[in-house]
């Protein structure tokens, strides 16, 4: 499990990164601070909270199905995997059903069937303080690579909402939105972002060593400031 695991954290940022479209891809400096691994890191936690869950509730079909979908899953059968999380998915409402939702999405993002993706992500609930906001985020990264920018947009707005002022997933939820504004030329929307970011997390730049002031310069001159 731990090799598992370790594979992913070092691959997740760089693949997802990756196949960005233009507006992600336009950040040269962007790669390292678009927040995937709150993804990686959500769907790891669900795993094995999860499956621990399942040992201990009793032999209900939902429950017995996804706990065999984790399994496949982590045992790297992603391919059967997937079908279990979207029979489960199709056949239950419950949290299984939920989980079942999100866990297909990742994995359909993975393989670039981002529409598929986001129809799972739009069907799961977003009701966690850490996971809801990183499915926003995820769908929003799913209609970016589909070019349909206004949804992306108001997915990111979500994740934002949602994460409220945590120090280093709402300003990369908003850079994010930053490089969807540029790609719609907003130039003087996407300097805004850049501003309150330096202004409202500073320790997210710190930390990160994403370079606030360079992006904000580049954005104010093309919006003629």
């Amino acid at each position: 499990m731990a090799k598992k695991q370790d594979q992913g954290a070092r691959t997740t940022l760089e693949e997802v990164n990756e196949s960005l479209t233009s507006a992600a891809q336009r950040i040269e400096d962007n790669k390292k601070y678009i927040n995937w691994a709150l993804i990686a890191i959500a769907v790891l936690a669900l795993l094995a909270g999860g499956y621990l869950h399942l040992r201990n509730s009793g032999i209900e079909d939902a429950k017995k199905e996804i706990g065999d979908a984790d399994i496949e899953l982590l045992q790297g059968q992603e391919d059967e995997a997937l079908k279990a999380y979207e029979k489960v998915a199709a056949e239950y409402g419950n949290k299984p059903g939920e989980r079942a939702h999100l866990n297909a999405a990742i994995i359909l993002y993975q393989k670039g069937e981002y529409e598929k993706a986001a129809k799972h992500l739009e069907d799961f609930t977003p009701d966690s303080k850490l996971i809801g906001p990183a499915s926003r985020s995820l769908l929003g990264d799913c209609y970016v690579n589909l070019k349909k920018y206004d949804k992306a947009m108001a997915a990111y707005e979500k994740a934002i909402s949602m994460s409220g002022d945590n120090e280093m997933y709402t300003p990369a939820f908003m850079l994010k939105k930053a490089t969807v504004l540029h790609e719609q030329k907003k130039y003087a929307e996407e300097a805004a972002i850049y501003q309150t970011i330096k202004d409202k997390y500073p320790v997210f730049g710190q930390q990160s060593g994403f370079n606030v002031d360079k992006y904000l310069e580049r954005a104010n001159a093309l919006a003629g400031k």
